[in-house]
């Protein structure tokens, strides 16, 4: 089912929109505030079958006015605030300001360096910042990583609350500054493209927009710091997962495996665009976890069929990746990897000692390995679970059938 036409303007802009306003104003909570008051003017007043030429630039005009409206009732105007938010008429672009001084041009990456402050402990910088820019709700966030709603929430509160206290300001970075904001910025660009990969929720299993957006991004910070491995290596990742989109769902929409996807329908551009990136890195021999990821989707895009994938160097890698970056989610995949090489009782027995009960990939793989393993009444089980935590329509369906698949015809499981 296709989006409101107010609600795709929202998913769109309300990132750009915060960061203009954020940069304009210093204070996130205020920006925020205002552009949801203009977007709930735009729901009020626009035709949803003609909405303004530029939508955007009327969310941000409409939310400035919001914000110095606020100001001045609560007395707070200062010569400061005033000057900047005055500084356009209402017939300028709302977009253009004063030029800033740093190498961060592009709007969307100067906000994320600029939000990536040391300051901040490191997951509150990528909570809140992928809450702006990314345009996700705060559940879609706790679900990237993987804590409760609450939890997120009570961190981006804790981090607008340490800027304001903290008296940290939103000024562009200085070139020095880039390299310790860096390994943040690039986990808000991976969330923004895995949020967009697989939606957390929605009727559609991509936000192509946010995909775009995460590789645009990436190719920005390659350009900007061309010697750092890791955005090599994030920039490789990305071009070669996009490389599998048009694969990924059938004619009639339904979820298609790697296993099972026509790799003749992969994009060779970016397939040999993100493995001549791969082949940079390992000359680099600076090895981290963007790359090492790069270079396991480099071996799945090695072959013509899935058949053929060199499974035991999937799992060298993951053993490498594990190393540097011991993660349950890390975990969770070399195990998948590993029941393709040694079969799925051996897989199994690397998923059962991970503890991850609000996973969803979690409980979808455990169920295939029981399938495949001849334990179906425990697989329903597995099924079940996984779907409990699906709100990704295309996801739902596909373990809704797998699920039934496990059922015999006379309704009992084995």
């Amino acid at each position: 089912m296709p989006l409101d036409p107010i609600a795709e303007v929202f998913r769109n802009e309300y990132g750009r929109c915060v960061s203009t306003l954020t940069r304009v104003l210093g204070d996130i909570s205020l920006a925020e505030d205002a552009v949801a008051d203009a977007f709930t003017v735009a729901v009020q007043t626009w035709d949803p079958d003609d909405l303004p030429p530029n939508p955007g630039g009327w969310i941000t005009t409409t939310a400035r006015r919001r914000a110095i409206d606020r100001l001045r009732r609560e007395s707070t105007l200062d010569a400061r605030h005033a000057e900047a938010l005055l500084l356009h008429g209402p017939d300028d672009d709302p977009f253009e300001a004063a030029e800033e001084v740093g190498p961060v041009r592009d709007d969307r990456l100067r906000m994320l360096f600029t939000c990536c402050h040391p300051a901040l402990a490191p997951d509150a910088r990528v909570a809140l910042t992928l809450r702006l820019l990314g345009g996700l709700e705060t559940p879609d966030v706790a679900r990237a990583f993987l804590v409760p709603e609450s939890t997120l929430a009570q961190r981006i509160v804790r981090a607008k609350k340490k800027i304001k206290d903290a008296n940290i300001p939103y000024r562009v970075p200085r070139a020095a500054d880039l390299p310790d904001r860096l390994a943040g910025v690039l986990a808000v660009v991976y969330l923004i493209y895995n949020a967009g990969h697989t939606s957390p929720s929605g009727e559609s299993l991509h936000r192509v927009e946010l995909c775009d957006e995460a590789v645009r991004l990436a190719r920005l910070i390659v350009e900007l710091m061309p010697d750092e491995p890791e955005a090599v290596g994030l920039l490789a990742l990305l071009l070669l997962l996009e490389s599998r989109r048009p694969s990924r769902t059938a004619a009639d929409g339904s979820l298609v495996l790697l296993p099972d996807q026509d790799r003749a329908l992969w994009n060779r551009g970016l397939i040999s665009e993100g493995q001549s990136l791969v082949l940079a890195c390992l000359r680099r021999n600076a090895p981290g976890p963007y790359q090492i990821q790069a270079a396991i989707n480099a071996v799945h895009a090695d072959t013509v069929d899935g058949s053929e994938t060199d499974w035991s160097q999937v799992v060298a890698l993951y053993d490498h990746l594990m190393a540097i970056a011991p993660t349950p989610v890390v975990a969770l995949n070399r195990a998948v990897a590993l029941a393709e090489l040694d079969g799925p009782q051996v897989g199994l027995a690397a998923i059962e000692a991970l503890e991850l009960p609000d996973y969803q990939p979690y409980w979808a793989a455990r169920a295939e390995l029981l399938v495949r393993a001849g334990r179906a009444a425990e697989a329903t089980d597995a099924y079940d679970r996984a779907l409990a935590l699906s709100d990704n329509a295309v996801e739902h369906a596909h373990l809704s059938r797998r699920r039934a698949l496990t059922i015999p015809p006379s309704g009992r499981t084995q």
